[in-house]
């Protein structure tokens, strides 16, 4: 029997699929509606590293919650709830001060969800954690849909709708949440290090290094890619194409990750994540003219993204153990997607028209470079990774 019929797929998978929706609204469309309202690329950078900064302290504060008194689903579903009725707040008012405001409060309670989530899903699986990849493939399909969907409605409206597409999202996010049962508490080892032994090791200390440096490297690209291929003179539905593209052979990647994880290692999936996300972002920095090296590129996102996080989830999960779990993917989702996240966005917005795009790309290809090196010395192969 497949070790999925055991767990409510559809329903870990519906929760995915519009999470991951309501990133492609956000992560290719919100800079470009902010934009529209007539904000700088430094006004820009620094509202979108707002959205991510509250990742530092946010899922630690409800990961902390979930470890001590269970009931995950009731935190996200609350986290849902709020950041859905906090988000719609955008629409009385466009002014810097008031954005900042919402997205600060949208934030905290939109990034508590995630993380939680991801214990819970891995706690269904119990096990067959190595097949987290095919529940989690549902979230980029909801991605795909949504980035190209967009894309080719802003071909034909402004990007005053990019809010109401997100209202959408979180409302499905919600509902969704409603329908996903509590995981059993007997997955979990009741038997654990503390918290603080496990963060003095050296190789975790290296893996939290290496999740932040490539989160960091992602700023420019998450921030002002669609910008920046629009003043290149691509269209907005080719646009939403390409980010599609990217998570497609997220998707494919995905499909096969059960098979790879066991055979190649964590260690070296993370390692050749790292060398192929040095090469994507000096082609995206360099080559913006050619449209099959962006193809490329954005094929290469496989590896930036998704064996990362694939290889990333499951090293967590192995080396926080017990009532760590959630606490532990918290760290993760704070650390690399939070910090590194907010001040990737942050940076390339101070430098994204001086010294420029192409100074900036290769600033994030040399953060990769850095991560690889500290993986290749601190990260050591196991019979687990």
């Amino acid at each position: 029997m497949s070790p999925l019929k055991s767990t409510p797929y559809w329903r870990l998978s519906g929760f995915y699929f519009f999470y991951f929706a309501s990133l492609g609204v956000l992560v290719p469309y919100w800079g470009l509606y902010l934009q529209w309202q007539g904000f700088s690329a430094k006004e820009i950078g620094e509202l979108i590293a707002i959205l991510l900064a509250t990742r530092i302290i946010a899922p630690n504060i409800w990961g902390w919650i979930a470890d001590h008194h269970g009931q995950r689903m009731l935190i996200v579903r609350l986290a849902s709830l709020i950041g859905a009725l906090s988000f719609a707040a955008i629409l009385l008012n466009n002014s810097y001060i008031w954005i900042a405001s919402v997205m600060l409060v949208f934030s905290f309670f939109w990034n508590a969800s995630l993380p939680q989530f991801e214990a819970t899903t891995l706690q269904h699986l119990g096990e067959h954690h190595h097949h987290y990849s095919k529940i989690r493939l549902w979230g980029s399909i909801g991605f795909i849909i949504t980035v190209a969907t967009l894309g080719w409605l802003l071909e034909y409206f402004n990007a005053s709708i990019v809010p109401y597409a997100m209202l959408i999202s979180m409302s499905a996010i919600w509902l969704l949440s409603l329908t996903v049962p509590e995981s059993s508490s007997r997955h979990l080892s009741l038997t654990h290090l503390p918290l603080g032994t496990i963060l003095k090791r050296p190789e975790v200390i290296a893996f939290l290094a290496v999740c932040f440096l490539i989160q960091l490297s992602h700023g420019p690209y998450y921030t002002f890619y669609t910008i920046y291929l629009e003043h290149h003179h691509y269209n907005r539905s080719l646009i939403g194409m390409l980010w599609a593209l990217g998570v497609i052979a997220e998707v494919v990647i995905f499909l096969f990750m059960h098979h790879w994880l066991p055979r190649f290692g964590i260690r070296n999936v993370l390692l050749t994540s790292l060398l192929v996300s040095t090469l994507r972002w000096l082609i995206i920095g360099f080559f913006p003219e050619s449209l099959p090296l962006l193809i490329v590129a954005q094929l290469l996102h496989a590896a930036s993204f998704g064996t990362f996080h694939v290889a990333a989830i499951t090293w967590v999960h192995q080396n926080f153990t017990g009532r760590n779990q959630g606490k532990g993917q918290a760290l993760y989702s704070s650390i690399g997607f939070g910090a590194g996240g907010a001040m990737g966005s942050l940076m390339s917005g101070y430098f994204w028209l001086s010294p420029g795009p192409t100074v900036t790309f290769s600033l994030a290809a040399i953060t990769t470079t850095c991560a690889f090196f500290i993986a290749l010395r601190w990260l050591k192969a196991t019979p687990q990774n």
